[in-house]
């Protein structure tokens, strides 16, 4: 008799379905907020290099001031992210009669390791039209995310892009100096 009525009680059981259900529902909302975050900051990085390398296509001559406030910029454009973790390298790549490859001019960087002058550069057929003499401006941006729950779940993660930007009102931007 006790125990018929023992299973035909129903108090306390919402709370005991909440109890079952909260994980799961908090892991949903952690995971939500993570993904919506590394996809913010994904597109923060897409438009750090557009943005590095189409600031610099405007220019005829790059000086050391023109690099530091491209690269503030940049820097400051990856707010609420933390701008130390960001590698932006920016590249004027010259014609080298191939239809594949490109050379280095110059090279300045923010946090990484600028490419070295004359070396060869692997560009996208089109880019730079072989025996013209022209160039692009090449901006790489590597970023290495994490948040405050990664270390639980998942292990930072590096975001990379490139982007090429052809010179507006020469064919070859020349730089002063790097920061």
């Amino acid at each position: 008799m006790r125990m018929k009525r023992f299973w035909k009680q129903t108090d306390g059981l919402a709370a005991v379905e909440f109890a079952f259900v909260l994980p799961i529902m908090l892991s949903f909302f952690l995971g939500l907020i993570e993904v919506s975050q590394a996809l913010s900051c994904r597109a923060s990085v897409t438009d750090l290099a557009a943005t590095g390398s189409d600031l610099i296509a405007q220019e005829s001559s790059v000086t050391t001031a023109d690099m530091s406030n491209v690269f503030n910029a940049l820097a400051a454009m990856l707010f609420p992210f933390d701008a130390s973790k960001a590698k932006i390298t920016i590249s004027s790549i010259v014609d080298n009669n191939t239809t594949t490859t490109g050379k280095v001019a110059w090279s300045c960087t923010y946090g990484g390791t600028a490419r070295t002058a004359n070396s060869v550069v692997t560009v996208p057929t089109g880019i730079i039209v072989p025996g013209g003499g022209g160039s692009v401006i090449l901006s790489e941006v590597t970023y290495n995310y994490g948040s405050p729950i990664s270390g639980y779940f998942v292990k930072n993660l590096t975001m990379t892009n490139i982007f090429y930007s052809k010179p507006r009102l020469v064919s070859q931007i020349s730089l002063v100096a790097c920061p």
